[in-house]
C-alpha cells in the first residue's frame, strides 16, 4: 500500500475519537481491492481533501474507484458515516454502492447519507418542512396525479386542453424546475402571447399554490425547494455544510441545473467534493442534463485536481482506438484517450447492405454464427438510434426462432400506440371483437364515458352478444343518448366506410386512412411530449410493415404469433435496445445498426440543437462502440423505409470519422461508400466481398434520359445535383437517389 494511504490511515487531526486504524487492522478485502487498482485509480482514492474531478472513461472502473475512495475516507477516520454525502442517479446504483461499501468495510453502512438526488432532498425537506411551507407528512405526486391536477387547473382557467395539452404544459413546468426556476424568476416578456410557455407560466403559479394547499410536491420540487430553503435560511445551509465534510457524486455529467446548484451550495466552504463522470458520455440533454456542469468544474472549484481514468478493462484495442478517434471530433470535452493492455482484437466491422430488411437478415445470420462458435445469446446486443428500428429485427427473429428481448421499453408490438392501432385493424377484420372495440371506442376521446361502456357491458352479458352488437342495438333505444349516441353512430359509419376500402385499396394505405380519419394520429401530434415523436414514428413503421403482407388478416395473424412467442420466450436471449438504454451495459458482441445520415445523427436533434445536438449524437455513437468487449459491427443500409417512405441513404458522417487502421469494410458491389480509399482484410469474412470504401465509377447522366434503379425500377432523370439525381419513376413516383445506384436504361 502506498505511503500516502498509510499516512491517511493514521491521520487524527479530523478524526472522530476512535483509535486510528493501522495497516494490519484494515479489512483484508479492502487491502486487496486497493492493491489491485492502477496508479490513476489509486490517485483518485488517495485524493481525499479538496475538489477532485475524476474523468472516468467507459469501462475504466469508476464505480470501484468511487466505492474504494468512500471506504478510505471512513477507514482513515477522516469522517463519520453521517458526515459523508454520496449521491447517485438511480436507486439501483445506490443499493449496489451500499452493499459493496459494506463488504469493503466489513461493517454495516448505517448513518451514511448515500442515495439518489431525490431521496436525499426528500430527507432534508421533511426535516425542515415547515420552513419550506409544508407539513412533514407532505405527499409526493406521481406523474398521473400531476397530470390530473394540471387538467383541473386548466379547466378552472377555461383553457382549451386540446389546443394546449396538459402533458405539454406539465413538461414545460418540469423543465423550468430542472433549471431551478420558480414562477417569479421566469420572464414572460420573452414569449409570444399565444405560446405554450405563456399558458404554462400562468398554470405554474396556480399549480404551485395548489400544491401548497394540498401539502404536496412533485419530483421537480424536491431540489427546487431545497434550493429555496438554503437560500432563504443560511443557518440551515451552514448546518449541512458543516455536517457533510465530504461529498461524492456519481455520473456528474448527467446533472441538471438544479442538481448542480444544490451540490455547489453544499460544497462551498470546505470544498471537499469529488465528482466522477465522463463528459464523453453525456447523452441525456433532452431530459435536462447539462454537459457544461462537468466542463466548468475547475472554474467552479479553483485548484481542483483532475484525474483521468483512461485504462479500459472492457474493450479490445481496435474498438477503443476507433471510439477515441470518433469522439475526438467533439470540441465540448475535457479530453482523454482510452487504452488497454489487452490484445488488439478484431477491427470494427463496417458493413453496407442494400436495405433494412437485408440488414436484419445479415445481423440475424451473424448472430447464429456467433452462437454456433460458443457465444451465449445474452452476450450479444443490437443497438439502434430510434425505437421504430426494432420492428424489422423482431419480425426477423420471430421467423428464424432467435430468442430476444427489448431492453428499456416494450417490444414493438407491445407498445401502447401499436396495440391501439392494431385494435382498429382487428375490428375492421372481425367486427365482433369486443376487446378491440372497448380499447379504441374512446381513443381518441369521443365523449363515450364509463357510464355508456357499463351499459354496453351489462346488455352484452345479458343477451350474450358482443359489445359491438350491443352498441348497434342500444343506439336504436334511449339507453344511449346525447353525445355518446352521436359518437357511436359516427364511429360505426366510419367503420363501414373503412371496411369497404379493403377490397379496393392497399391494406397499408387503409391502415393509414383509419389512423388519420379516426383522429388517432392527430392525438399524438397534439401531445408534443418527448415520447410523442417516437410514437408517431412507430405508427408509420407499422403501416410500412403491413404493406409487406398480402392481406390484412395475414398480418394480424403474424402479430398474434409474435405476441405468443414473446409470452413463451425465456432463457438466453439477444438484447435489442436504443443507444440511450445501452449506457452502463456491456456485451461481447455489439451490432450498431442504421448508421445513416437520415437516421444517425438523428435529424430532429440536428434541427433543434444544431452543433450542440451533433456533439451529443456523436457521444451516443461513442457510447455504442464502447459497449462492445470483443466484436463491434456497424451496419448501414443504402435504402431504408422511414415513415413508410423509401429513401436512399448515405453512410453516417460518423462512419467517415472512424480511423482507417482500426476498421474493416465489408459490403456489396455498387453501394455508395463515402470518401474512403482503404481496404483491410479480415479472416472472419474471407467469404464476403471486401471492397474499397470509395464511390463506384462515375457515370454520366442527362436530364430527360431514361434510367434503371434496382429498387424503384425505370424512370426519367428530372434533375441533377452533384452525385444525386431527381428521378420520376414509372411506378414509384418522384424520388431523389444517389447516382451510383442508377444505371442508364
Amino acid at each position: 500500500m502506498s505511503q500516502n494511504v498509510m499516512q491517511a490511515m493514521s491521520l487524527d487531526s479530523n478524526s472522530y475519537g476512535r483509535t486510528p486504524v493501522s495497516h494490519a487492522q484494515l479489512p483484508e478485502v479492502f487491502r486487496n481491492s486497493y492493491a489491485s487498482l492502477n496508479e490513476p485509480q489509486k490517485q483518485a482514492v488517495e485524493a481525499i481533501d479538496g475538489a477532485v474531478l475524476v474523468l472516468a472513461g467507459a469501462g475504466t472502473g469508476k464505480t470501484r474507484v468511487l466505492i474504494t475512495r468512500l471506504a478510505n475516507i471512513l477507514l482513515s477516520q477522516k469522517a463519520r458515516p453521517h458526515q459523508v454525502l454520496a449521491v447517485t442517479f438511480t436507486n439501483k446504483a445506490s443499493l449496489e454502492m451500499r452493499e459493496r461499501i459494506s463488504h469493503l468495510l466489513g461493517l454495516p453502512t448505517e448513518g451514511l447519507w448515500l442515495g439518489t438526488f431525490h431521496s436525499i432532498a426528500v430527507r432534508i425537506l421533511r426535516y425542515h418542512a415547515e420552513l419550506a411551507g409544508l407539513q412533514s407528512s407532505f405527499t409526493i405526486l406521481d406523474a398521473d396525479d400531476q397530470l390530473r391536477l394540471l387538467k383541473q387547473l386548466m379547466k378552472a382557467e377555461d383553457i382549451d386542453d386540446k389546443k394546449y395539452p396538459p402533458r405539454i404544459i406539465g413538461g414545460i413546468i418540469s423543465r423550468w424546475k430542472d433549471r431551478a426556476l420558480l414562477p417569479d424568476q421566469i420572464n414572460s416578456h420573452e414569449f409570444r402571447s399565444d405560446s405554450y410557455e405563456v399558458i404554462a407560466l400562468k398554470i405554474y403559479r396556480e399549480y404551485q399554490a395548489r400544491l401548497k394547499i394540498l401539502n404536496a410536491v412533485d419530483f421537480g420540487d424536491l431540489l427546487l425547494l431545497n434550493l429555496k430553503l438554503f437560500n432563504e435560511h443560511p443557518d440551515i445551509l451552514n448546518r449541512y455544510r458543516n455536517q457533510f465534510q465530504y461529498i461524492m457524486v456519481d455520473e456528474y455529467q448527467d446533472t441538471n441545473v438544479a442538481q448542480y446548484l444544490w451540490l455547489r451550495l453544499l460544497a462551498q466552504g470546505h470544498g471537499n467534493i469529488c465528482c466522477v463522470g465522463d463528459d464523453d458520455q453525456s447523452i441525456y440533454g433532452w431530459r435536462g442534463a447539462e454537459v457544461g456542469n462537468i466542463l466548468k468544474f475547475e472554474k467552479d472549484f479553483p485548484g481542483a485536481v483532475v484525474i483521468r481514468l483512461e485504462q479500459n478493462y472492457r474493450s479490445s484495442a481496435h474498438i477503443l482506438a476507433a471510439a477515441s478517434t470518433l469522439i475526438s471530433q467533439n470540441t465540448d470535452r475535457l479530453g482523454k484517450t482510452l487504452w488497454t493492455s489487452e490484445a488488439k482484437g478484431e477491427p470494427v466491422i463496417v458493413r453496407g447492405v442494400w436495405d433494412g430488411e437485408e440488414e436484419a437478415r445479415v445481423i440475424g445470420e451473424e448472430i447464429e454464427s456467433f452462437h454456433r462458435k460458443g457465444y451465449k445469446l445474452s452476450d450479444i446486443a443490437i443497438l439502434v438510434r430510434a425505437g421504430f428500428q426494432t420492428r424489422e429485427f423482431e419480425d426477423r427473429f420471430i421467423k428464424t426462432g432467435i430468442p430476444y428481448k427489448v431492453i428499456g421499453g416494450p417490444r414493438f408490438y407491445e407498445r401502447q400506440e401499436i396495440r391501439d392501432a392494431l385494435a382498429y385493424l382487428r375490428i375492421l377484420v372481425q367486427p365482433q371483437d369486443s376487446l378491440a372495440f372497448e380499447r379504441i371506442i374512446n381513443t381518441p376521446r369521443r365523449g363515450i364515458g364509463n357510464t355508456t361502456l357499463q351499459t354496453l357491458h351489462q346488455y352484452a352479458r345479458i343477451e350474450q352478444i358482443s359489445m359491438t352488437e350491443a352498441a348497434h342495438r342500444l343506439m336504436d333505444t334511449d339507453e344511449v343518448k346525447g353525445k355518446a349516441k352521436l359518437s357511436l353512430q359516427t364511429f360505426f359509419r366510419d367503420l363501414t366506410r373503412w371496411r369497404s376500402l379493403l377490397s379496393t385499396t392497399p391494406h397499408g394505405e387503409v391502415a393509414r386512412i383509419v389512423l388519420d380519419e379516426s383522429g388517432y394520429t392527430a392525438m399524438w401530434q397534439q401531445e408534443k411530449t418527448p415520447d410523442s415523436a417516437g410514437r408517431l414514428e412507430n405508427l408509420k413503421e407499422l403501416v410500412g410493415a403491413i404493406d409487406e403482407f398480402e392481406t390484412l388478416p395475414g398480418f394480424l395473424e403474424h402479430v398474434s404469433l409474435v405476441m405468443e412467442n414473446a409470452n413463451q420466450s425465456g432463457g438466453e436471449m439477444v438484447s435489442i435496445m436504443t443507444l440511450h438504454s445501452a449506457k452502463g451495459l456491456e456485451f461481447k458482441a455489439v451490432f450498431l445498426a442504421g448508421w445513416e445520415e437520415a437516421l444517425f445523427p438523428h435529424p430532429r436533434s440536428l434541427d433543434e440543437n444544431g452543433a450542440t445536438g451533433l456533439q451529443e449524437e456523436r457521444r451516443l455513437a461513442y457510447v455504442g462502440l464502447t459497449r462492445a468487449r470483443e466484436i463491434a459491427i456497424v451496419t448501414y443500409a443504402a435504402n431504408r423505409r422511414i415513415h413508410n417512405q423509401w429513401q436512399t441513404s448515405l453512410p453516417s458522417r460518423f462512419i467517415q470519422e472512424l480511423p482507417n487502421e482500426h476498421i474493416t469494410i465489408i459490403g456489396q458491389p455498387g453501394l455508395y461508400r463515402g470518401n474512403r480509399s482503404h481496404q483491410v482484410s479480415n479472416p472472419r469474412y474471407e467469404s464476403s466481398p471486401v471492397i474499397p470504401f470509395t464511390k463506384t465509377k462515375e457515370k454520366t447522366f442527362e436530364i430527360g434520359k431514361r434510367v434503371f434503379h434496382m429498387k424503384f425500377g425505370y424512370g426519367y432523370v428530372q434533375g441533377i445535383d452533384g452525385d444525386k439525381l431527381e428521378i420520376a419513376f414509372d411506378h414509384s413516383g418522384f424520388k431523389k437517389v444517389v447516382a451510383s445506384f442508377v444505371e442508364p436504361a
